[in-house]
């Protein structure tokens, strides 16, 4: 989940959808784009995700002007979170077949760990669901991708205004962090309501014998948190020294 939050300053050389590396200031060479009706497919995809979290954050604010508050605004944008969250796998068929160059494992890891928090945690455990924490990662994935889904579309269409691509290297230094808190808060919250319920654990005897703690499994989830999200975060600093220290590279964007 660490990983996944490393979006917003991740790879996006015009293939939509894929969330490795980091492309733009690679070098002079050039991979292949997609075909004509692979770019046509990747500009819609983009465009439909990109209003989909649109309507994500009005939704966040506007069901905060009605309320007047903050908390609990998750239900008021559960169901188009749900919907357009696990919409991403389709970014690991993408990489599959092969019309955005990122890699099939990590886009899997990074995919599937959002969804597995947003289903395997959020969903089942509902007390979290009012929880502060839930609204800290859903701000940060909801401006995250609005500016990664629109990179993608403009790079598409081979026309990247220097604003998109300056906030998708920028953000990402307040928007990575705030995305991890907010996760790391919602599975700490989550862990006592899993013990108690022993939701998903499988114990002995039984005939397969075979045990699983899912309590202890969410434990290390966190843990794993440590070693990754200062090699990504300090990576991605890299990277936005890489990709925005090149003047000339904006001017044909522009």
């Amino acid at each position: 989940m660490a990983a996944a939050a490393a979006t917003a300053a991740t790879k996006g050389n015009g293939g939509g959808g894929g969330r490795t590396g980091a492309g733009e200031a690679s070098g002079p060479r050039k991979k292949k784009g997609p075909g004509p009706l692979a770019t046509a497919y990747l500009v819609i995809y983009n465009v439909v995700m990109t209003a989909g979290w649109l309507v994500i954050a009005v939704g966040l604010v506007r069901a905060y002007l009605a309320k007047g508050s903050y908390h609990s605004l998750y239900y008021s944008i559960e169901k188009p979170l749900k919907f357009f969250q696990t919409g991403a796998l389709l970014e690991i068929l993408h990489c599959a077949i092969g019309i955005v160059p990122s890699s099939v494992v990590l886009t899997s890891f990074q995919v599937m760990s959002r969804v597995f928090l947003i289903w395997a945690v959020t969903h089942s455990v509902k007390e979290v669901q009012s929880e502060d924490s839930v609204l800290l990662f859903v701000i940060a994935w909801t401006i995250t991708e609005i500016i990664r889904y629109s990179f993608y579309t403009f790079s598409l269409l081979n026309h990247l205004p220097y604003l998109i691509k300056w906030a998708r290297y920028t953000l990402f230094i307040v928007l990575y962090p705030m995305g991890v808190s907010g996760e790391l808060l919602t599975i700490y919250a989550a862990l006592p309501f899993v013990r108690q319920a022993g939701l998903y654990s499988i114990s002995l005897p039984n005939k397969y014998n075979f045990s699983f703690d899912y309590y202890a499994f969410l434990i290390l989830i966190m843990i794993s948190y440590i070693p990754i999200f200062p090699q990504l975060y300090f990576h991605m600093i890299h990277q936005r020294r890489k990709v925005l220290s090149h003047p000339e590279e904006h001017k044909k964007f522009e």
